[in-house]
């Protein structure tokens, strides 16, 4: 950011050097990480996890994030669940992730006092909070941070199928739990989040014969969105690739990819709604929402934009009110956040609000 918050901030900048990257263990294999160390002394250890994006540790908001982190004086270790990579939402993240905190805070060039945090971007998010309540990791964290995150991953999807949202929304905006929670509103969601969640059930509506095949032409419309971001000419190619692709694929599956190309939420939504409600049950989802796993005993620390809708900010409201009783809990919901970066105008009070949040998580 431009201005006096950035002057201020430049003062107490430290020198960051990035390490060449190495593999740590985990129950999906040995899988690469790379580290942010500062110089002076390191305040903490933070193992930050980035969400659903096939660039993993080399996505580029990640590693500014990383570098800003170690700015500041923490040693960043980032590492990239696979599955999140293959834009798939499974259990195996919240493995990764508790693999990855174990590893990291048993490393003695990593130690402080024994403890980390852990900070999860968009649906890390959720999950290191459920990582983090586990019993191997639970006395080795400082405090959790969810960017962005879900409370509910059943709740989060049947936001993206439908653009409902199935908590009390009125109840969530009078929430104490969360400064900023009167100002939570629900949009239509975000074309981007529904094509991962059909991608994720993909083998619940198509044959089995062609789930690889619409599997390949989501992934490519995702890769093209992201390059939308961050490089826009090389994003055009792939997108009208993949509109050539789509006429490859036999029925279902040719309309389905239609509808991901032309971002057509509302016709896909009602098709994906009913499978996706159909795993509110599911066993898996324990493993997937920290509304239903044991919270962790370290304080946890949850922003997320107001206008977010890939995953929205009511989530983060209503999993706040769940923890409260259970956890400490610090809720902030700004105006400067889209979804897990910020890239909005600010204003005095937004950024005064944003730096009392990183000021309290600092604390620990």
């Amino acid at each position: 950011m431009p201005g006096a918050a950035a002057t201020i901030a430049s003062w107490r900048v430290r020198a960051v050097t990035r390490s060449d990257d190495f593999t740590v263990p985990t129950r999906a294999g040995s899988i690469p990480g790379r580290s942010y160390q500062p110089s002076g002394r390191v305040r903490r250890t933070l193992l930050l996890m980035p969400g659903v994006h096939r660039d993993g540790i080399n996505e580029s908001r990640l590693v500014g994030l990383a570098e800003d982190l170690a700015a500041t004086g923490y040693a960043v270790v980032t590492v990239a669940a696979p599955d999140l990579q293959r834009f798939k939402i499974t259990p195996q993240v919240t493995d990764v992730i508790e693999d990855a905190a174990r590893w990291t805070s048993e490393q003695p060039h990593y130690r402080t006092d024994g403890r980390i945090g852990i900070v999860g971007i968009s649906f890390s998010g959720g999950l290191a909070i459920v990582a983090a309540g586990r019993e191997s990791i639970r006395d080795r964290v400082a405090f959790v941070m969810s960017f962005g995150g879900h409370g509910d991953l059943a709740r989060a999807l049947h936001y993206l199928t439908s653009g409902e949202v199935t908590g009390d929304l009125e109840r969530a905006k009078r929430s104490s739990a969360v400064h900023g929670a009167d100002h939570v509103g629900v949009h239509p969601p975000h074309d981007y989040g529904l094509a991962v969640v059909l991608l994720n059930l993909a083998d619940r509506v198509v044959p089995a014969d062609q789930v690889e095949a619409l599997a390949k032409g989501i992934d490519g419309f995702l890769l093209a969105s992201s390059l939308a971001v961050t490089d826009p000419p090389k994003a055009v190619p792939v997108f009208e690739e993949m509109k050539a692709y789509q006429d490859t694929l036999p029925e279902p599956s040719r309309t389905y990819m239609r509808y991901v190309n032309d971002r057509a939420v509302d016709k896909l939504g009602p098709i994906l709604l009913p499978v996706a409600d159909a795993l509110k049950d599911h066993p898996g989802m324990a493993a997937l929402s920290p509304e239903r796993a044991t919270p962790p005993q370290a304080p946890i620390f949850l922003l997320h934009g107001v206008d977010d809708n890939v995953i929205p900010s009511v989530e983060t409201v209503l999993l706040a009110e769940h923890l409260e009783g259970k956890a400490h809990v610090y809720g902030l919901l700004s105006g400067l956040i889209t979804h897990a970066e910020v890239n909005r105008t600010a204003t005095s009070t937004e950024v005064w609000r944003l730096a009392s949040f990183w000021r309290a998580l600092m604390k620990y």
